[in-house]
């Protein structure tokens, strides 16, 4: 596997693997209606690549694969970090949130975990400040604010 920086060409690619990613890993703790309103399946390919390039972002490469991605701001927030649905438990997720700790210079690093994500965040010691709910298109999606 082969952790990059993030290029533009890259944008379509990674929206899609959030799509499948949201509805395929994330199914286990969402219902279809929540899966729906978090990844539509209709993006601003614009708005994600300025968001990607302002950001400290990373893809993981596994046999010319783009295998996961994840991205945090100076301000020490952990944006996005998601892994291909075919890629689960081989570490990528791992080595992806170690590159983008180990390159920010903020004293606390934050994220909004999903449910399906807080055991990964709590594993590498992160604490669950609160627990929200996120309303997208009138329905509620649980996620908790967590940081270390």
């Amino acid at each position: 596997m082969v952790i990059r920086k993030y290029k533009s060409s890259d944008c379509e690619q990674l929206v899609e693997l959030f799509y499948q990613t949201v509805h395929n890993v994330n199914a286990k703790d969402y219902t279809k209606k929540q899966l729906d309103v978090w990844a539509t399946g209709c993006v601003d390919l614009e708005k994600w690549d300025k968001s990607f390039s302002e950001h400290y972002t990373v893809v993981a490469v596994e046999n010319g694969v783009i295998a996961g991605f994840g991205d945090i701001d100076e301000a020490g927030y952990l944006d996005r970090l998601y892994v291909h649905k075919d890629y689960q438990n081989q570490g990528i997720g791992t080595a992806i949130c170690d590159e983008l700790e180990q390159n920010v210079r903020a004293d606390k690093i934050t994220t909004h975990a999903s449910i399906t994500a807080k055991p990964f965040f709590e594993y590498r010691g992160y604490k669950v400040v609160r627990e929200q709910q996120v309303i997208r298109g009138g329905i509620p999606l649980t996620n908790f604010v967590m940081e270390k």
